[in-house]
């Protein structure tokens, strides 16, 4: 079944938003200015996002979204390289997303990101040192964590699967040390 020309059209508004946003920064990137690289008028643009606010939003939620199935799966006992490796295939799959938010934190705001990051985080850490864990094995969660996250950013000419066995090497390492 083929895609409606709607869908179309803000598929590749969502797409030139994104490469002005990583060119500018999302406080300089005008709606007109996403229009005229999509080739529509800014009332078009409006008929798929009601406001520069709603089409970051529309960036970042297939990220929220794929990072909550993700983790649905785990609890308690789950392996750290399994959990650590879904959380890298989703964040490596939206290292756009991240990037973004990364030059520019103020996105976080925008899209309440601060609160679901924070809720991931703290779910994984618990997952991976359990409920009473020594401040040593919280620090190393949370670098395994924020490492791994880091990696898929500032690595991006390494293969996806060779930096992915790394990374979740490292990560399993750094939750490892200091432990006995």
């Amino acid at each position: 079944m083929p895609r409606s020309r709607s869908t179309e059209t803000a598929d590749r508004i969502r797409s030139a938003a994104l490469e002005l946003i990583a060119e500018k920064g999302v406080h300089q990137v005008s709606l007109r200015e996403i229009a005229e690289r999509v080739g529509v008028t800014k009332p078009a643009l409006y008929y798929h996002f009601a406001s520069r606010d709603d089409l970051v939003r529309s960036l970042v939620q297939p990220f929220i979204d794929d990072v909550e199935i993700a983790l649905a799966p785990f609890g308690p006992g789950v392996s750290a390289r399994e959990l650590l490796g879904a959380y890298f295939d989703v964040t490596y799959r939206h290292r756009d997303i991240t990037a973004m938010i990364m030059r520019e934190p103020s996105i976080l705001a925008v899209v309440d990101l601060a609160s679901a990051v924070g809720e991931w985080r703290q779910r994984m850490v618990s997952l991976l040192v359990g409920p009473s864990p020594a401040v040593a094995d919280l620090v190393r969660a949370q670098m395994a964590i924020g490492g791994l996250g880091d990696c898929t950013i500032v690595l991006p000419e390494v293969p996806a699967e060779q930096l992915r066995e790394s990374v979740l090497d490292a990560a399993c390492d750094t939750l490892r040390r200091g432990s006995g």
